[in-house]
């Protein structure tokens, strides 16, 4: 076949690409013997014909190939003597024979795919260039690198530029997720971290920088009514979580600190305040200053006080004699108590009395109001008494509302006759205390004195419960007195007497226990009221 077939339609377009023979002399595939082309002087390359006898001189052979004969896209046989057309002439003319057709013909036996005809103005590779493609060691030159330039130059044919081998992807390791666990653990911990140090210093950071959330209500915002007490020896350190208790003032340190930034010295005076909520420090000191804003007939009564506290307390908020309301609980039958003594039947809460009232008239409504809290609780009034006193001994020992129910069944369970048997007496120190009149002594622990005091409040020495009550509880503890929650506990021990976390347990090496635990607690708080 000649060089340049008249007949070929890509020979017009073949004749205008760039002569690859004047690639540099040291270009792959370049015969080193032929001088290299100078673009002005030197004389016309041989043709490829030339070129590809000068190869086989000096390759030997080449390699047999399949004997099978080359099929053009009409399906006739290639001629044998004529060299194999290119891919890209191949491809061009099955292209123009489908573009000028004008129909699918329909054919008896299906029509044979072409052969893959390599490129014969390359070096024979029809073995060891697909090994080498798949990375292994077999003949002929390693693949190009697939460019367009690398395959119009010459220097590699278009099966190697499509089947150039690619770089696996890399998978990741066993060694890279753990890195990556590590790492998250890491962050983990950082952003924990971060939030644990923020919750302890955080205020003290805002406060220092002044960035910190107001602790005081605008000005102006000031709504309904509510009523704050405050006793003697109160200071501005005191009264300030009371207002914010009350919803007076936005944070428990409101006032005080209020105060203490704008150095005032304030004295506060006992009695019954009628404040509003949400008000600012200032003006709760400026209503604290208003008499008018004092109740002079007004008494509030915290649960756990005894008659004798309780009496005080009246004394002092109602400007009534103590000698006067003494004489008023001498007789508790004029109030229809079933009892020799008032203790417990002085119900905790807050009271507003008319002016000129009597001590009488005091007493009898706080009898009154318990009362309605017994009935409220469904007791029978024949077990007014014994639930009062069961009630004031949850008032005294329990520590949370949760723990009321609790110790009303560590109560119920051991004044059954069985659990008597066994382990002996009900045992509560609250009694005892209140029996040797230490309930105001400022500890939970019951010295060895009030345990031998001979008294009917002292349940270590006497079975069941005491003679009477030892508290004003309410209605709390009451509603607890008649409702004991279920449990197999047979004692109880407060082990964090700050945040009056308390352990409940059914057998004594249990409780030996939470008391060796209540005790290292001590140790570390000894100023704590152990």
């Amino acid at each position: 076949m000649p060089d340049k077939d008249p007949s070929d339609p890509l020979a017009e377009l073949y004749g205008r690409l760039p002569d690859p023979r004047t690639a540099a002399k040291d270009a792959p595939g370049r015969d080193d013997a032929t001088p290299a082309a100078s673009e002005t002087d030197t004389p016309a390359p041989p043709s490829r014909r030339a070129m590809r006898e000068a190869r086989r001189a000096e390759t030997g052979p080449t390699p047999a190939v399949d004997p099978t004969p080359a099929v053009d896209p009409a399906g006739q046989e290639a001629p044998a003597s004529d060299p194999a057309p290119s891919r890209a002439a191949v491809d061009s003319r099955l292209f123009e024979q489908r573009r000028t057709a004008p129909g699918p013909q329909p054919s008896a036996q299906p029509r044979p795919e072409p052969e893959p005809v390599r490129d014969r103005d390359r070096e024979p590779m029809l073995v060891g260039a697909g090994v080498a493609a798949a990375g292994g060691s077999g003949g002929g030159r390693p693949p190009a690198a697939g460019s367009l330039e690398d395959l119009f130059s010459g220097r590699a044919s278009t099966d190697e530029v499509h089947g150039a081998a690619r770089p696996p992807k890399r998978r990741r390791g066993f060694g890279g997720w753990i890195a990556l666990a590590t790492v998250l653990v890491i962050l983990g911990g950082l952003v924990g971290g971060g939030f644990a140090l923020w919750n302890t210093y955080g205020e003290r950071v805002q406060a220092f920088f002044g960035t910190g959330e107001p602790t005081d209500f605008e000005p102006g915002i000031a709504t309904g009514e509510t009523r704050v007490t405050i006793v003697s020896g109160d200071t501005g350190e005191s009264v300030s979580p009371k207002l914010f208790e009350a919803g007076v003032t936005k944070a428990s340190t409101s006032l005080y600190s209020y105060m203490v930034d704008n150095g005032i010295v304030f004295t506060f005076q006992p009695g019954v305040y009628k404040l509003q909520q949400q008000m600012t420090s200032a003006a709760v000191l400026e209503a604290l200053r208003d008499p008018a804003n004092r109740l002079n007939n007004s008494v509030q009564l915290r649960e756990g006080l005894t008659l004798e506290q309780s009496l005080d307390v009246m004394s002092e908020q109602l400007s009534m004699p103590r000698e006067d309301l003494a004489a008023a609980v001498a007789d508790p039958s004029q109030y229809g108590v079933p009892a020799t003594s008032l203790e417990g039947w002085i119900f905790p809460a807050t009271y507003d009395f008319d002016e000129g009232v009597t001590a009488t008239e005091v007493i009898q409504r706080m009898v009154d109001r318990t009362v309605q809290s017994l009935d409220q609780a469904g007791v029978p009034e024949a077990d007014r008494e014994r639930i009062l006193i069961i009630a004031s001994i949850i008032e005294r020992e329990a520590r949370s509302s949760e723990d009321f129910y609790k110790v009303s069944r560590v109560i119920e369970n051991r004044l059954q006759p069985t659990n008597q048997e066994t382990f002996g007496k009900l045992e509560m120190d609250s009694t005892v205390q209140y029996g040797a009149d230490e309930l105001g002594s400022g500890t939970v622990s019951t010295s060895t004195e009030a345990r031998n005091s001979d008294n009917p409040w002292n349940t270590y020495m006497y079975p069941g419960l005491p003679i009477g009550p030892i508290s004003n509880p309410g209605d709390l503890a009451i509603d607890a007195a008649m409702k004991p929650v279920d449990g197999p506990w047979l004692y109880f021990v407060t082990v964090n007497l700050d945040t009056g976390e308390t352990v409940f347990t059914s057998t004594y090496s249990e409780h030996q226990q939470a008391v060796a635990q209540w005790q290292a607690w001590c140790t570390d708080n000894p100023n704590s009221g152990c």
